[in-house]
């Protein structure tokens, strides 16, 4: 991977230094002497909310698990871990936690910050899982966040790297479970107008695919908890979907051994949550991604709105996926108060092309007051992304606070957050 762009190979970074500290007093140290410095996970961001004028730091490193609480049931685990490494462990102890995103890959710091998510009508995004956190601030002394706090961990959570560098992050975890996984094809997307609470409450994780060539989806992923007894139903047709007959990859032509197990063989919960597995880089990494948050009440009018784009979006797109995402408290995440469906779009790197439909589905989605993922690419203007938190205020002001000369901010979150 070339260090100075981000995973999928989109954004260039500006900043000229890369460290790599091996110790959390070294992290101080950097904290404090720097000018301006950004932290940088697995560079799984699509636009330059990790970027830095000057310097950036990795925490790939400090990646270990710090305590595991049984009496509380809790794990402490140091910013830099990964989602793969850390699920292994709590399995192999017993827990699990609530719910991950489609990769392993990412860090949970980095994910955290970034307000991302799995699928679940009952499961919040990552972050929910946050009970407490220690950052490290512009002047190298450590900040602690709990949700003991007034303002703590909903106020800090979904920090978007903005307050400093989350070095220490203890989650909420619950007993190990088994799951299976079925996937059934060709869903008609008028299926969802009558059906669509049943459609999204089928099982403990549900997602919706798509290449938005026909009004339909391609692919319909049911993950389920082999103790709730929603997959004792499943049979060979789901609301007119058929179940697949072998295994399959979200998008058609690669390889289904990247991808989790499916045809119902039950495993552990962190082989099955995840789309692709821990061993496998997911794809090329050559892609485009975009996501936009609705509530969920106007999910199917929301995707009848892209529908009716789809010969724009289709020629550039290798899949769409739409998820649901239960409510939080937590003041910067897309889900805050509003239990939501998350539309994602995964392009072919055409940027010129891309940059052009996306105004256009930012405008059918206005209706219903999206918001857009702050780690993939939109084009709202500014004005219109703030308007969408209402807690946004309150934490500009505990950003100035912790963070009075931007030592943490750059061109992304002065634009998102601080301009009028």
């Amino acid at each position: 991977m070339d260090r100075n762009r981000n995973w999928a190979g989109n954004y260039e970074y500006s900043a000229s230094k890369l460290y790599v500290p091996e110790t959390m007093e070294q992290v101080s140290e950097l904290a404090a002497k720097s000018r301006r410095i950004k932290v940088l996970g697995t560079r799984h961001s699509f636009n330059g909310i990790a970027d830095s004028p000057e310097a950036q730091l990795s925490l790939e490193k400090l990646n270990r698990v710090i305590a595991l609480d049984r009496e509380n049931h809790r794990v402490t685990v140091e910013g830099g871990i990964r989602y793969g490494d850390l699920c292994r462990f709590l399995h192999e102890q017993g827990y699990a936690l609530h719910n991950l995103a489609s990769l392993p890959h990412i860090t949970v710091a980095g994910a955290c910050a970034t307000a991302t998510h799995g699928s679940g009508v009952s499961s919040a995004n990552l972050s929910s899982a946050v009970h407490s956190m220690e950052i490290v601030g512009a002047d190298g002394a450590v900040m602690r966040f709990s949700r003991d706090q007034d303002v703590g961990v909903n106020a800090a959570a979904v920090g978007l790297g903005a307050l400093g560098i989350v070095t220490k992050i203890t989650l909420d975890v619950i007993p190990a479970f088994e799951m299976s996984q079925y996937v059934y094809e060709n869903l008609p997307l008028g299926k969802l107008e009558e059906h669509f609470g049943e459609i999204a409450s089928a099982a403990y994780s549900v997602s919706l695919f798509t290449d938005w060539k026909a009004s339909s989806f391609n692919q319909v992923w049911l993950k389920h908890r082999a103790t709730d007894g929603t997959a004792d139903g499943m049979g060979p047709e789901f609301f007119g979907a058929v179940r697949a007959s072998g295994r399959v990859h979200p998008v058609a032509g690669f390889p289904a051994e990247n991808c989790s197990e499916q045809m119902g063989v039950p495993g552990p919960w962190f082989e099955r949550l995840p789309h692709f597995r821990m061993e496998f880089t997911p794809s090329a990494g050559e892609e485009l991604q975009s996501e936009y948050f609705v509530p969920r009440p106007f999910a199917y009018e929301a995707l009848c709105a892209i529908d009716r784009l789809r010969e724009h979006i289709s020629p550039l797109l290798y899949i769409s996926e739409v998820r649901m995402i239960a409510k939080d408290e937590l003041w910067m995440s897309p889900c805050y108060k509003q239990d939501s469906v998350a539309i994602h779009f995964t392009w072919k790197p055409d940027w010129q092309a891309v940059r052009q439909v996306l105004p256009l589905i930012e405008e059918s989605l206005s209706h219903f007051a999206a918001r857009p993922h702050w780690a993939k690419l939109f084009t709202m203007p500014p004005a219109d992304v703030r308007a969408r938190y209402e807690r946004l205020p309150d934490f500009r002001k505990l950003l100035l606070r912790c963070d009075p000369e931007g030592k943490f901010r750059n061109d992304f979150l002065n634009t998102y957050l601080l301009a009028d």
